[in-house]
């Protein structure tokens, strides 16, 4: 019988790969969107940050009612609220209408990480939590990448409207099958193996973590945890790394290169799928590490070396002028800025403990108001500047910003202790 941990790492892959096939889908869409709604570049960029706006501002409500409620109804729930906007936006007439629909849809992927999050605290071993990351996020980057060119085809033969109604529909599916499937607790789940329940029990939580009374998380502890605001500042950083390639790339890429949608597609899955490797090797890394004995270094190199990658393939991106070289640049960026997300949402788990679905979504929080100033910076600094080189090497300074922080970060500490 397959252990129920590896079913629950598969529907969190898939999960990531629905999160961001239904965020994608209105980027490789945006000519046509544009087109038929009037809209600007700049008007588009608003578009795209009204996600990132909704999404940063209710990511720690959302982790919050994780931890609360627990991620079995959180999930269902916030699952079908965004599949009911991604339908939604089919039928936008305006600029407004589609702010207000985006900025909704982003209020409902606010809960899909922080409750993912505080699925793996109660299901996977701490040796396990760095490669269940790595492989669940690169969920979203794989599923991403993959469906880029299906998207510019279903865009181009069905229409921008019916394509979003398509994915309503599968989102609306996973979240019946999670709810009707999972369980908060391994302890709740009838059909798990009594061998795989012990084994979970015994190396979910640090030594002693299983006796303890979770103290009431307030904004306070939040607010005063150094770890807290180092672990904000270094995925701000890498936020404004990722988020280029998936809003901004598809149509950067085709404008620039004079390229028809399908290959648009083709050459902007090429940087996600260097971000799934990259949370892949990173979350092995991770865990190889931890094994070794070094806690901090398991958290903190893996997540310094992708800071460097990530800096390197933003400069070396701008010396270049053909469509392949450049995307491969774009795409070392992706897997440094990737490599640093297992050690983060491992950092939020630990730290966290039974608060990690708040601890998360307020890392992620920060982390996408970087998603939001990307949205915004790229098309206004092309209008100031005449060119987006200014943006890239703005990346490549946060980036190596971040690095500082992780190196002062402390992984062993609890969220109130440091």
């Amino acid at each position: 019988m397959i252990p129920r941990r590896f079913i629950l790492v598969l529907a969190a892959f898939l999960l990531m790969v629905l999160l961001y096939v239904d965020r994608a889908c209105i980027s490789v869409a945006k000519g046509d969107v544009a087109r038929d709604l009037g809209l600007s570049n700049t008007q588009m960029g608003w578009v795209f940050g009204a996600f990132s706006l909704g999404y940063a501002l209710c990511q720690t409500p959302a982790g919050m009612l994780a931890d609360r409620l627990g991620p079995r109804r959180v999930l269902a729930t916030v699952v079908a609220f965004w599949s009911l906007f991604t339908g939604l936006t089919a039928v936008a007439w305006g600029f407004g209408s589609m702010l207000v629909t985006r900025f909704l849809f982003g209020c409902g992927e606010a809960g899909a990480l922080p409750g993912v999050a505080r699925a793996v605290y109660s299901w996977i071993p701490v040796n396990e939590r760095g490669l269940v990351q790595g492989v669940s996020f690169s969920g979203m980057r794989f599923g991403a990448a993959a469906t880029m060119p299906l998207l510019g085809w279903m865009i181009a033969t069905l229409g921008w409207r019916p394509s979003f109604l398509a994915l309503m529909v599968a989102g609306l599916g996973w979240a019946t099958v999670w709810y009707l499937w999972f369980r908060d607790d391994p302890t709740q789940k009838h059909d798990i193996r009594r061998q795989e329940l012990d084994y979970i029990l015994a190396n979910r939580q640090q030594a002693g973590a299983l006796d303890e009374k979770p103290q009431p998380l307030s904004a306070s502890i939040l607010l005063h945890s150094r770890n807290m605001w180092l672990a904000m500042g270094q995925y701000f950083c890498s936020n404004f790394t990722f988020f280029f390639c998936l809003t901004w790339l598809p149509p950067y890429i085709k404008e620039k290169y004079t390229l028809d949608p399908l290959q648009a597609g083709l050459y902007a899955s090429v940087p996600l799928i260097g971000g799934g490797l990259g949370n892949i090797v990173s979350g092995w890394l991770v865990d190889r590490i931890y094994r070794g004995g070094n806690w901090t270094r398991s958290r903190r190199l893996p997540a310094v070396c992708g800071f460097l990658l990530a800096a390197a393939g933003l400069v070396a991106s701008r010396q270049l002028n053909t469509p392949g070289l450049e995307v491969g640049c774009l795409a070392l960026a992706i897997f440094g800025a990737d490599m640093t997300l297992p050690p983060s949402w491992s950092l939020c788990v630990d730290m966290g403990r039974q608060h990690s679905g708040a601890v998360s979504g307020t890392m992620n929080m920060a982390g996408n108001l970087g998603s939001f100033l990307t949205a915004l910076a790229f098309p206004y600094l092309l209008q100031w500047t005449g060119g987006s080189g200014a943006f890239f090497y703005a990346g490549a300074v946060l980036n190596l910003s971040a690095v500082a922080l992780w190196l002062w970060t402390r992984p062993d500490r609890k969220l109130e202790a440091w």
